[in-house]
């Protein structure tokens, strides 16, 4: 084990995480900016001078989003600055915060005339486009994720540093503050180098640091699963609801799923009628099986039992399996009055789907699973990866309880307010360990499925971000799975089991690609 200097007490640790920005190596105009260069390292005596700019909304977060509404990330800030005066006191340290492209552009204006030999950008929330800027300097760049912070951000625009070559650009995504200091003092490289010296070194010192695969021998689970013509005739059968917006129609298909379009009103409407009797006795049933249950009333419970039974009135009027709802849109529009994350995680344990913000693939990912292993569910997620442990961790507020399937065995949960608003009502699903799960994800125009396996080790229970988050050992090359969240984006499927061997076979006959994440 190794004992660094932990930020935050815990685990290393938009507007809206939900709002994916795709182009994410898009440069902002610095041409003739630095027509007064600074002096470079070689050229001036004294420390090395590195800006440290920390990519986040406010000082205080002041809405919902990664790590949560309200969080205060002032003593982090500071935390972080003392960690590398005192880890790197050759260094010289400036700290400054942006939100946003024009903030950044403003800071290599300034230090046009000043000079800085380097820069470290704290990916801080999820979704700020500060680094893009920052890397057109041309300066050595060492790229930071907060973890359970800028996390998502941070997987997507690194991937598009790595996809797009920039050389000057290293970074590290680690919860272990020496991981970081390393990091740092690779900035010495630059001392008659180049930027793409210093990129190379921290790769060096990352995987150097990143410890060893450990064993893969994982409990026994006899997964039974069905043939590919069965598996291909479950998908045609079923039907995924998208709940979007107000529209209602036909939605094409995803995988060969059906998909049906439904308003927001429809949902609502179901979720009003809903038998009062029955929602109680649904959340009474639900707080007796949790193991406990905090910050949320028993009125919130029934509001969220009267959506589980709306969804599946809705569900049994369009004759559907699956429904996908954009909750945070519907619930922050007042389109719908309950999350449905205590309903999804009902749906999924009943051997239905139910999952997050509308992501069509990802639902269609999770009927697949679902067809494919007689039923297991799949935990759709938002990935956050830790070289300091070798892990990559599945963070969502909702999670099965029943991994295993309908008739399998459960495992413990906990009901907590969704995590980025503190509203409403989530699960924490305390998930089983030590078994093989496979990880999918799917892009139809591509016609390809992205794939990676783990085992399962540990159970995070860290406050920030999302509730449920599951910490997997990666079977393959961790540094090979930073390099594919641009083109995929951030979500990813897991289920219970190896199914590597049935993906293929599902693949191959319906001409589909398997590429391997890891």
């Amino acid at each position: 084990m190794r004992n660094g200097n932990i930020i935050n007490g815990c685990s290393y640790c938009s507007m809206s995480r939900r709002k994916f920005l795709a182009g994410c190596v898009a440069c902002v105009g610095t041409s003739g900016l630095l027509a007064k260069p600074a002096p470079s390292i070689a050229a001036r005596s004294g420390k090395i001078r590195i800006q440290v700019i920390y990519s986040l909304h406010a000082p205080k977060q002041p809405g919902p989003d990664w790590p949560n509404v309200g969080f205060d990330f002032r003593p982090v800030m500071k935390r972080i600055d003392a960690a590398l005066a005192r880890g790197c006191p050759e260094f010289e340290f400036v700290s400054t915060m942006a939100k946003g492209p024009e903030e950044a552009k403003k800071i290599l204006q300034k230090n046009a005339l000043s000079g800085v030999d380097g820069y470290i950008v704290y990916q801080m929330n999820c979704w700020n486009r500060v680094v893009q800027g920052i890397a057109t300097s041309g300066k050595p760049v060492l790229y930071v994720d907060f973890q359970y912070g800028g996390s998502g951000g941070f997987l997507v625009y690194n991937a598009a540093f790595l996809r797009s070559g920039a050389g000057n650009v290293g970074f590290v995504a680690s919860s272990n503050m020496n991981d970081v200091i390393a990091a740092v003092k690779c900035f010495e490289s630059v001392r008659g180098g180049s930027a793409s010296d210093f990129a190379a070194l921290t790769t060096k010192v990352r995987m150097e640091g990143t410890p060893r695969m450990g064993s893969m021998q994982c409990r026994p689970d006899n997964i039974r699963t069905v043939s590919t013509d069965e598996c291909i005739r479950q998908m045609k059968k079923s039907k995924i609801l998208s709940v979007r917006d107000q529209n209602s129609g036909p939605g094409g298909e995803m995988l060969g799923i059906t998909v049906e379009n439904v308003s927001f009103a429809e949902v609502n409407a179901a979720w009003e009628s809903a038998d009062k009797d029955m929602s109680k006795t649904v959340a009474q049933k639900w707080k007796d099986d949790a193991t406990k249950v905090v910050g949320v009333s028993d009125e919130t419970l029934e509001t969220s039992a009267a959506m589980y039974l709306g969804m599946k009135e809705v569900l049994k009027k369009h004759g559907a399996n699956a429904i996908a709802i954009n909750c945070l849109g519907g619930f922050y529009g007042g389109h719908i009055h309950a999350y449905p994350c205590l309903g999804f995680h009902q749906l999924n344990n009943e051997g239905m789907v139910g999952a997050c913000e509308c992501d069509i693939r990802s639902t269609a990912t999770m009927v697949m699973i679902e067809a494919m292993t007689r039923g297991r569910p799949g935990f759709i997620s938002d990935p956050v990866i830790d070289t300091a442990k070798r892990q990559i961790i599945y963070a969502h507020c909702v999670a099965p309880n029943k991994m295993f399937g309908a008739d399998g065995p459960v495992n413990p949960f906990e009901i907590l307010t969704h995590s980025e608003d503190r509203q409403g009502a989530s699960v924490r699903s305390i998930l089983p360990l030590g078994f093989m799960t496979t990880t999918l994800e799917i892009r139809q125009p591509q016609k390809e499925i992205i794939i990676h396996q783990g085992k399962a080790v540990e159970n995070d229970p860290d406050d920030r971000a999302c509730r449920t988050k599951l910490a997997v050992e990666p079977a393959g090359d961790i540094e090979k799975l930073f390099s594919m969240w641009d083109q995929w984006g951030w979500h990813r499927v897991t289920c219970y089991g190896d199914t590597k061997e049935p993906v293929y076979s599902l693949a191959d006959a319906i001409g589909w690609k398997i590429v391997e994440e890891a």
